[in-house]
């Protein structure tokens, strides 16, 4: 609890054995009369082991945060502040190495991305803070290890980091003619109706803007729209099979004077012929290729009646004529 890394999980006592110990950056010097580790005094370790052989003890903490920025409609942008002794309070620095390496490192632990900027915060009164040395923030080692000194300043640390917005949300808006049900990394639509795609953002700064990309393998479209309420809308209109891609919403907007963008998950879009008009489609083609048989069936019998019929009528006229030809002859 004094050095704010939660309550103890494992203590393991001679935990080196005969080896040597490896040496702390900071050294107590208690005299015995103290009611907590932190009220001894302390100096920079000079690199001398004090610990004898076997009497190193090992002691691992449950962890948890003890740095936070506030003051900002983010928690990844706005003054430092530390918890030590169960107390939140400002930060400021002894020396002067606090720098753009430092304010990483706290974005790093808050998982906020990267360093945007840091500057001087000044406080409009004297007020409790946490002194600490930047050099803890420089060496790559766990924050935790920075041991706060308990004095009045009027001066701390403001921060901005890259991971400033949370995400934006994208999804398919409901239409009245036709979307089927949703699948698990998309959802599915029918052709010919009409949609549309929805992005949304958790209110955290008025304005900006959304921008919808369109991608596919071969191509890559985009559209803009001014955030409405924190939200944009972007309709389309007879869904065809080349609406069928991946769609990402962006959030733009311009805070703190630095311009941010937050990308959402993507959405995959299929379009689709629903069952029953796959149905209807099959039958409207066994008709037509019937209707398209009859159609030949009579053609051909036309065809083939319209080349018999004259040599007929010449086989009948020739026994006619042979007929009166024999009737001459009996008289």
């Amino acid at each position: 609890m004094e050095i704010d890394c939660g309550s103890p999980s494992v203590l393991q006592g001679a935990l080196y054995g005969e080896a040597e110990a490896p040496v702390g950056s900071r050294e107590f010097l208690c005299e015995g009369s103290e009611s907590a580790l932190l009220n001894c005094s302390s100096r920079k370790s000079s690199g001398r082991n004090s610990c004898s052989p076997g009497q190193a003890v090992g002691l691992t903490c449950s962890d948890q945060d003890n740095f936070r920025l506030v003051g900002e409609a983010s928690r990844c942008a706005g003054r430092l502040e530390m918890k030590h002794q169960e107390e939140w309070r400002p930060v400021d620095a002894w020396d002067h190495y606090w720098n753009m390496n430092s304010a990483a490192a706290i974005c790093a632990q808050l998982d906020c991305g990267s360093a945007v900027s840091e500057r001087n915060s000044w406080i409009a009164s004297q007020r409790p803070v946490w002194k600490i040395w930047s050099d803890c923030f420089q060496s790559g080692s766990a924050l935790k290890n920075c041991l706060p000194d308990y004095v009045n300043s009027d001066k701390s640390h403001e921060i901005i980091c890259s991971g400033l917005l949370v995400e934006p949300l994208i999804f398919l808006s409901p239409s009245t003619d036709g979307v089927s049900t949703g699948r698990k990394q998309g959802s599915e639509l029918l052709i010919g109706s009409s949609f549309s795609i929805m992005c949304s953002i958790r209110p955290q700064y008025e304005g900006g803007s959304f921008q919808l990309i369109f991608s596919t393998s071969n191509y890559t479209q985009n559209h803009t729209l001014p955030a409405v309420n924190h939200s944009a809308l972007f309709l389309f209109s007879a869904a065809g099979h080349a609406h069928q891609g991946t769609y990402r919403c962006v959030y733009h907007v311009y805070v703190l004077s630095y311009n941010f963008s937050s990308m959402s998950q993507p959405l995959n879009l299929t379009v689709s012929v629903s069952a029953s008009l796959t149905a209807l489609i099959i039958r409207l083609v066994v008709v037509l290729l019937g209707l398209l048989g009859s159609v030949l069936v009579l053609y051909f019998k036309a065809k083939r009646n319209q080349k018999s019929g004259p040599g007929n009528n010449h086989h009948d006229e020739g026994s006619r004529a042979e007929g009166s030809l024999e009737e001459e002859t009996a008289v």
